[in-house]
């Protein structure tokens, strides 16, 4: 059961370094969003917003993030739904559907930043992405921080 229901949203400049619980902080300039984990344990969930990560929609009174949150990495293993400002309790996934979703994650990233990304990667599935026009742009640098500079 989640331990909060309701989620207020605040844009921010920056993302405070405490994290207020049952606030959904959002700072468009550095394309994110965190809160406290929903389920109460504390802990601290980033959402980015990119062409490959969340997308957040803000209808003048209510704010929604899709896809889903899904804290694989923590101990409570939360997984829920924000939107309209409800959080919305999610089923909970094996670690087999988790590792799928890594995977998926993994290609859609490469495809959009333009990587190769070996067969053996993604299982069954192969990408063959285009190529893309080298670029300096934020995201790109970005890219490269995450790979360690490969593409």
């Amino acid at each position: 059961m989640m331990h909060h229901a309701r989620l207020e949203h605040r844009f921010v400049e920056h993302i405070p370094e405490t994290i207020e619980r049952g606030v959904l902080f959002i700072s468009m300039d550095y394309g994110t969003a965190a809160h406290s984990c929903c389920c109460g344990c504390g802990e601290e969930v980033v959402t980015p917003f990119t062409p490959t990560d969340w997308k957040m929609t803000f209808d003048g009174e209510t704010v929604s993030l899709h896809p889903s949150i899904g804290s694989w990495s923590l101990a409570c293993r939360s997984h829920y739904v924000i939107k309209h400002g409800r959080v919305i309790e999610a089923e909970p996934w094996t670690d087999e559907q988790v590792e799928t979703e890594r995977r998926r994650d993994r290609a859609a990233k490469a495809r959009h930043y333009g990587a190769v990304v070996p067969e053996d990667s993604l299982g069954s599935r192969t990408t063959q992405p285009t190529a893309r026009p080298a670029s300096n742009g934020f995201w790109r640098r970005l890219w490269r921080n995450i790979t360690g500079g490969s593409e």
